[in-house]
């Protein structure tokens, strides 16, 4: 079974950085990469992707302040998010689409809370 493992959320003031990582336990053909991410009493929404050739897309809010990035060999995803600001509070999943036996599925990490104070 795999299993996806999040690390690098916290408290940071705004105009701060902070990197999530996020990597999948076991022999796996990941295609696209994603991080997503859930306020308090809102829905989850997309943050950034990217597939498995590195093409990358951005939520507007974040374009120019994030980026997104992954290892095919260790299907590892990180977020690098800089300049962050109090609306980039919220708990981040990323996610992982796969291919096994010809049957595609996705795995969800288990949320990383970041924070960030005025």
């Amino acid at each position: 079974q795999v299993q996806l493992v999040e690390s690098g959320g916290g408290l940071v003031r705004e105009g701060g950085s902070l990197k999530l990582s996020c990597a999948a336990s076991g022999t796996i053909y990941i295609t696209n990469m994603a991080w997503y991410r859930q306020a308090p009493g809102k829905e989850r929404e997309s943050v950034a992707t990217i597939t498995r050739d590195g093409v990358t897309n951005y939520r507007d809010s974040v374009n120019g302040r994030f980026t997104i990035s992954r290892d095919n060999v260790m299907n590892i995803v990180w977020l690098q998010m800089n300049n962050l600001k109090p609306e980039d509070t919220g708990v981040y999943y990323c996610n992982m689409d796969y291919i096994r036996r010809g049957s595609p599925g996705t795995y969800w990490g288990q949320g990383t809370q970041v924070t960030v104070s005025s």
